[in-house]
Order: structure tokens, then C-alpha cells, then sequence
């Protein structure tokens, strides 16, 4: 039986998703709660790894089991076992070829930046901070040549081990609610830090310190080491995937028609 999972994620005190052996992590909390409900070793796959110190609003997760349980006792149960930090969503039994990374069509995220003199205190772990006035028209504008298949290289950390940095962005978006720029993002799939990097070279843009046309520049050049510095990870949220609609998930993971 296979089931897949919904779970949201304040990523401030894990060092990532992904399991490791030197520090804590989402995925290893997740596992042994689930591990405890099924009475059984259980093992995850997820939709897509997030680094340390980044949240999720709702990552998709699945793993096989021969118990039976309710949905609501995968929920609650894992639940109660888990972080403060960490919370399953919601649970539904999937068909054997289901897979949270390779069902995928694509993949969400929101990176928030507080744009005010003062640093944040309140919501110091889901934002970043600027505290010089951004141009969002223009760092909107600036990211409108990411738009499309391309190659993203100078997106993409030097530790990244893709196989090649051609991925397609479906929508990139900059706006500002009250004194916060939101920078929102899809694509098929992403590159490690590529959503940090591509915020960062974006500050430069809204600071003034570079013209709307330099992230054209950069998409040519296919060199890391010319783009903007990496974003800090607190103001990044992995918002969720989206599946086709024959998978029958909760709407937000699901593709619009």
C-alpha cells in the first residue's frame, strides 16, 4: 500500500530535509514518527529537498506499508509524535505508481523579504530583511527573462550535482504587500540554491545597483560566480508541487486546468 502525505515545516532549526548523520533533520523526524505509527521501518520519498533553515507550506511525501490505517490516524498519529516544528496535513492512499518526486509537474516557491529599516523580530525566522527601499516594478520586470525553458547555471550553487541547469520557470512574479516584496516562483523543477541566487541578483536589481536588463546578462553568461550572492535561506518557503489532476490530491498541490 502506498500513501502519500502532506506536511508543513518550519525549516529554522533542521539542517535540511534531507536525513543526515551529523544533525537533525525533517525527513528523520518524519520517518520515525511514521515508523511508530505503522509499528514497521519507514522510509520517505519527498517531492523536493529543501536546505537548512528553509520552510515548507506543503511538501509531498510518500512511502509503501503493508499495515492499515485511516488517513486520520496517519495524520494525528505521526503528528503527535513530531516537532512542534513539524505537521502532516493531510494523508491519502495512493495507487503502486505514484511517486511524490516523479508525478510532479512542478514545483512552488516564495521567497519573503521584510523591506523596512528595522530587522524583523516577530517573524525573524520566515523573512528575510532589506533594509535600503526596493524598486519592485523593476526587480519584477528583471525577472521576467527567466521566464521559459533556459539553461541556469549562473543560478546554481557549485555543490549542485544535477546533471545539466536546464529547467523551465513557468511564472516568476515580484510584488510588494504592505512592507514586505514577495518573490514567487514555478518551475518544472529547480537547481540547489537556485531560488536564493536568483532572489539575490533581484536585491541588486530593486537597490538600484544594477539596470532591469543585467538578469538577461546573467542567464547568458552561465557563470555562478557573476550573479548576485546567495539570498539568505530564512525568507525561503517551498510553497508545494503540483500533480496532474488524476492523482487526486488536495487542491493545493494539484494543477489548475
Amino acid at each position: 500500500m502506498r500513501v502519500a502525505l502532506g506536511i508543513e515545516y518550519d525549516g529554522t532549526d533542521f539542517f535540511g530535509w534531507q536525513r543526515l548523520s551529523h544533525g537533525p533533520s525533517v525527513q528523520a523526524e518524519v520517518e520515525s514518527a511514521l515508523s511508530f505509527v505503522a509499528d514497521h521501518p519507514v522510509e520517505v520519498t519527498c517531492a523536493g529537498r529543501t536546505d537548512a533553515g528553509v520552510h515548507a507550506r506543503c511538501q509531498v511525501v510518500h512511502f509503501d506499508t503493508q499495515v492499515q490505517r485511516e488517513p486520520r490516524a496517519w495524520v494525528l498519529g505521526a503528528t503527535t509524535r513530531l516537532p512542534r516544528a513539524v505537521a502532516v496535513l493531510w494523508a491519502k492512499a495512493m495507487p503502486d505508481d505514484f511517486h511524490a518526486r516523479f508525478s510532479a509537474r512542478a514545483r512552488r516557491y516564495r521567497y519573503a523579504i521584510l523591506n523596512r529599516p528595522i530587522r524583523p523580530a516577530l517573524d525573524a525566522r520566515f523573512l528575510s530583511w532589506e533594509r535600503m527601499p526596493l524598486d519592485v516594478d523593476a526587480m519584477h520586470a528583471a525577472a521576467q527573462v527567466l521566464v521559459g525553458e533556459q539553461d541556469f547555471s549562473s543560478f546554481r550553487a557549485v555543490s549542485c550535482q544535477a546533471r545539466h541547469a536546464r529547467r523551465n520557470v513557468t511564472h516568476i512574479s515580484v510584488h510588494r504587500d504592505a512592507d514586505q516584496v514577495i518573490v514567487e516562483i514555478e518551475a518544472n523543477a529547480f537547481l540547489h540554491h537556485m531560488v536564493r541566487n536568483i532572489a539575490g541578483s533581484l536585491l541588486e536589481v530593486g537597490r538600484g545597483e544594477r539596470p532591469i536588463e543585467w538578469m538577461a546578462d546573467l542567464l547568458a553568461a552561465r557563470n555562478r560566480g557573476v550573479a548576485g550572492v546567495t539570498a539568505t535561506p530564512q525568507g525561503l518557503t517551498f510553497t508545494g508541487p503540483r500533480y496532474p489532476a488524476e492523482w487526486h490530491l488536495p487542491s493545493e498541490v494539484t494543477l489548475s486546468a
